[in-house]
């Protein structure tokens, strides 16, 4: 699978484009290609704000044109927030990258245009692309810069290999309460309560018990948690036991 190729369109600031790559690096790729930058190629200033991510920065390739950057190309997407009076497929960075999994899977190549920070994509740069992506942000405030971009995009290639879960437990040096566990602390917290008088009337004795019962299972608690609920019980019983005794 050949990952897509971010193509920076006369890009004006250093920081920008080492801002660009490490966003590029963050989420595993590395394929970027810079167009007429203003300040001139090498940067320095890009170099430093790379910080971590300046491989991306040597393989980067530069092209004096949009037509040259994009020409081994098979799909080229243009990013633009901006209304246009160009017949195309206007899709969101998810849909992108999706369909960017799908095309790089057969082989081929798929390049992403993203404009300039003063004034964004011109329509000459539009025409060469086979699809926009616009995302869906605020319409009194649309502007997004270089990196935002390729963050954004990056993310979502980086999501849909569908290797992150969308929630885990990270249970640190413990592990869940086995089912016996739970049971031991139920009937812990039973004794105590019913040397408390807590169980009372003593017809609703044994529904009260259940529902603390239930309450335990539907916890999930951690072993961890388990032994600290005794060590309270115990504490509290210690202490009770020890004000009994005083004369």
């Amino acid at each position: 699978m050949i990952p897509p190729v971010f193509i920076l369109v006369r890009p004006q600031m250093g920081e920008n484009i080492g801002a660009a790559a490490r966003a590029m690096l963050n989420f595993g790729l590395e394929r970027m290609r810079i167009v007429d930058p203003r300040d001139g190629w090498p940067n320095s200033r890009a170099v430093a704000m790379a910080s971590g991510a300046g491989r991306v920065l040597d393989q980067a390739g530069v092209f004096a044109d949009v037509k040259a950057a994009v020409a081994d190309c098979d799909f080229v997407f243009a990013t633009t927030a901006r209304g246009r009076e160009l017949v195309k497929e206007v899709v969101t960075p998810e849909r992108a990258m999706e369909m960017t999994r799908a095309m790089a899977g057969q082989g081929k190549r798929v390049g992403v245009l993203l404009g300039p920070e003063r004034t964004g994509l011109e329509n000459e740069d539009i025409i060469l692309a086979n699809a926009i992506v616009t995302v869906p942000v605020n319409p009194e405030f649309p502007s997004l810069n270089l990196a935002q971009c390729a963050l954004l995009l990056g993310y979502e290639w980086r999501r849909q290999e569908g290797t992150a879960a969308p929630s885990v437990m990270v249970l640190g040096r413990t592990e869940f309460a086995t089912r016996l566990e739970i049971e031991k602390l139920a009937d812990h917290f039973e004794d105590r309560l019913n040397a408390a008088g807590f169980f009372h009337p003593e017809t609703k004795a044994a529904n009260m018990k259940a529902n603390l019962r239930n309450m335990w299972g539907r916890l999930g608690l951690t072993r961890a948690e388990v032994q600290t609920f005794h060590g309270m019980l115990r504490q509290i019983a210690w202490k009770l036991k020890r004000q009994a005794d005083e004369p």
